[in-house]
């Protein structure tokens, strides 16, 4: 709701014909005034061949179906949903100021979201054919991360650490009464959201079980942060387990509502070990769990008894010498109680597989290289399944569909670029938007079994008129390594003159999980790389080893060495830029925030002859001052592999500072903490190397909101003043 309330407060920046962008508009205008033309909010009606979104206005929902011939209809609105909850609480006060933008399609004639009353929040459940409230559900306004159950006659939801689960007729009960705060159920902040989780608490498929998460962290270090925000400052402590020191103790609980029972499911091991991939078997009787031990580099698929928490056996297990990193639940095929999907990059690229209840490996359903970036819906038939996947050495996307017994692959988007794919309920149908660098956005059906394309919209460049932006490509190096083709992006600088010499921002993240190179609309960059070429500067981006979406082993290079296989790439880029003729190498600066301004801080002090100007938003410093669950997955512990952490620590290389550098904090910050930059900071001082420092004292690990604004803004202001 608070990027909605955002995106309505930014709305009304509306850009004059100009040269450059304001900073203003290249902080937010990407996402608003110059989005291209795009369907908001879109879902397949299921059971049919209709797509929904929100119009103009956010007031409507809009439908086009097949048998409209695509054509745009009024749907429903937003007086439809007041009206109809007026009509069932009287007495109650509805004001939707647009459409419920999270609605979800549950079947054919009912969609489910949230109201906001002006006595509570409701879970509701709309028939859309006769305009009226099925089910409702009655909670708290201060409750969160609540979940309906599946036949919509109850709700669990969490009041602090605790679960209560009201139902349809307003009757509440309290599945926990923990009073210590550190005994945790149902939160979605288990393992600290690491290994794919998303949600705390599962409904069983029938509605009569609810699993959750009990997270014991009594035993894990408090950690102050300091809220600046009262007339005397007070401290917040949290929960953080650092690498190499005590972590959290997780255990599944199942919860009987009609006897009140619990049982906790006997994931017997170390206390330490982590809990993930949690999936109900769709005949309510079993529960799926991974079971990764803290090592991070033995996993174990389990099947447990719901009802008794007994252990049943271990399905399949991965096993290796870097790290196992589980990240998405089962889907069981439609159907079927004994054969599911699972999602692994255990061959090298993370890919599907179809298995049986007894661990029996059925078919592998990966193809060439490509890695599964999004699991989409089966056919009708559940006989073929569709996929978002990789292509292209990792720039595009497309959509894929495989035939679950043969293992057949067919790719059925064609053009070069990402294709964002939506696909009916039946998997008939897809609706794809598609962009690269020269396409801003292009709307369309496709039917996935001849291929037959409608378009529904080509959008607009929504720069014409405005700004014009500076010209991009993308680019591709060799890695260090003398053989991987690395993605690159260059921007050049607005007005260019090859007969010029420019500066150079090099912006970096360079760790897992990330990728700032695409092959898209603006190329995966943000507007701020533009604005700041449109300033003067060549802005250049690397996706080097250790980056997303290019497989296993371009990934785990990183093991246990973190940041030394980055920059040697990051390295062959700036060799590519000082090829250039109109690249000022004495003027190259590097930014980056959170594992990339661990790596413009490297890059900084490693260095020093290359980089002079340097900014880093809150930068790891020293890794033993992360937390368990990431940090060692790739440095193992501190007390495991001193060589690497001392290696990556930039706290003891402050003494190689030569140019100027900008380290920006968020004093809230719960993800790299404070710690980290301070003690950078004292090490400049002992070294005797000035440093500059900002803190932001009301922000965590980003800055956002109107404040990003005045971030760009001193980025932007440090490089024009120490660089250019």
């Amino acid at each position: 709701m608070k990027k909605l309330l955002l995106l309505f407060l930014l709305s009304g920046m509306v850009a004059t014909a100009q040269q450059n962008l304001t900073i203003e508009q290249a902080t937010y205008g990407q996402y608003q005034a110059y989005a291209p033309k795009s369907l908001t909010a879109p879902q397949w009606r299921k059971d049919s061949k209709t797509i929904t979104y929100l119009d103009n206005t956010y007031s409507k929902l809009m439908s086009r179906s097949e048998d409209s011939k695509w054509e745009e209809k009024t749907f429903l609105t937003k007086q439809d949903l007041t009206s109809a909850l007026k009509s069932k609480y009287p007495s109650e006060f509805f004001n939707f100021q647009i459409f419920p933008y999270q609605y979800k399609w549950e079947d054919k004639n009912t969609i489910a979201f949230e109201a906001a009353g002006s006595n509570g929040n409701y879970l509701v459940l709309f028939d859309v054919e006769k305009k009226e409230v099925k089910h409702t559900i009655a909670i708290a306004a201060d409750a969160s991360q609540q979940i309906m159950a599946p036949n919509g006659t109850a709700a669990a939801w969490l009041k602090e650490n605790n679960i209560i689960i009201t139902t349809e007729n307003g009757q509440n009960t309290n599945v926990t009464n923990d009073t210590d705060k550190g005994i945790v159920n149902g939160s979605d902040y288990v393992h600290r959201q690491e290994f794919g989780i998303n949600k705390g608490m599962w409904w069983s498929p029938d509605s009569k079980m609810l699993l959750y998460y009990r997270k014991d962290e009594t035993m894990v270090a408090d950690y102050p942060l300091v809220d600046f925000g009262q007339r005397i400052a007070t401290e917040k402590d949290i929960k953080y387990p650092m690498a190499g020191m005590k972590s959290e103790e997780v255990t599944l609980v199942v919860y009987n509502v009609a006897s009140n029972a619990k049982t906790t499911l006997k994931t017997e091991g170390p206390k330490e070990q982590f809990l993930t991939c949690v999936t109900w078997s769709p005949d309510n009787k079993y529960i799926y769990i991974g079971v990764l031990n803290r090592e991070q580099n033995h996993l174990k698929l389990n099947k447990y008894e719901a009802t008794t928490g007994n252990f049943v056996k271990t399905l399949f297990e991965e096993q290796s010498s870097t790290y196992v990193e589980p990240l998405h639940e089962l889907t069981f095929v439609p159907n079927s109680n004994t054969e599911f999907l699972y999602r692994t990059e255990k061959d090298g690229y993370e890919q599907l597989y179809l298995y049986n209840t007894d661990g029996k490996l059925l078919k592998n359903l990966g193809y060439n290289d490509v890695v599964v970036t999004e699991l989409l819906d089966f056919d009708a038939k559940g006989k073929s399944v569709s996929y978002v996947g990789t292509a292209n050495n990792g720039l595009d996307r497309h959509l894929y569909q495989v035939n679950l017994k043969s293992g057949k692959t067919t790719q059925i988007t064609t053009g070069s670029g990402t294709h964002s794919v939506m696909v009916s309920s039946d998997g008939a149908l897809a609706l794809d938007s598609f962009s690269n660098t020269t396409t801003p956005n292009e709307v369309s059906i496709i039917n996935t079994v001849n291929k037959k394309t409608t378009s529904l919209f080509k959008a607009n460049n929504p720069y014409t008129g405005v700004t014009e932006l500076p010209k991009m490509e993308l680019i591709t190096i060799t890695a260090a390594d003398g053989k991987t083709p690395l993605n690159g992006r260059l921007i050049y600088p607005g007005n260019f003159d090859a007969n010029k010499q420019y500066p150079v921002m090099v912006y970096v993240y360079g760790g897992p999980h990330a990728q700032l190179v695409n092959n898209d609309w603006l190329g995966g960059a943000s507007l701020f790389d533009y604005y700041m070429a449109q300033q003067g500067y060549v802005v250049f981006t690397l996706d080097n080893r250790g980056s997303d979406v290019r497989g296993r082993d371009f990934e785990h290079v990183i093991h246990r060495n973190l940041g030394q296989n980055e920059m040697a790439d990051q390295m062959k880029g700036i060799e590519f830029l000082k090829s250039k003729s109109f690249v000022n190498q004495d003027k190259i600066g590097v930014y980056g925030w959170s594992f990339g301004g661990f790596m413009a801080t490297s890059l900084m002090l490693n260095h020093s002859d290359t980089f002079k100007v340097g900014v880093a938003g809150g930068p790891v410093c020293d890794w033993k001052y992360y937390e368990v669950m990431y940090g060692e997955r790739y440095m193992d512990m501190p007390q495991e592999n001193p060589e690497g952490y001392e290696k990556s620590c930039i706290v003891n290389k402050a003494n190689q500072l030569k140019g100027r550098l900008l380290m920006i904090h968020g004093a809230q910050d719960n993800v790299v903490v404070q710690q980290h930059s301070m003690e950078f900071i004292n090490a400049c001082i002992a070294a005797g190397k000035q440093v500059d420092y900002f803190l932001y004292p009301t922000h965590e690990h980003n800055v956002r909101g109107k404040d990003r604004i005045h971030l760009n803004h001193k980025i932007a202001d440090y490089f024009e003043t120490h660089l250019k």
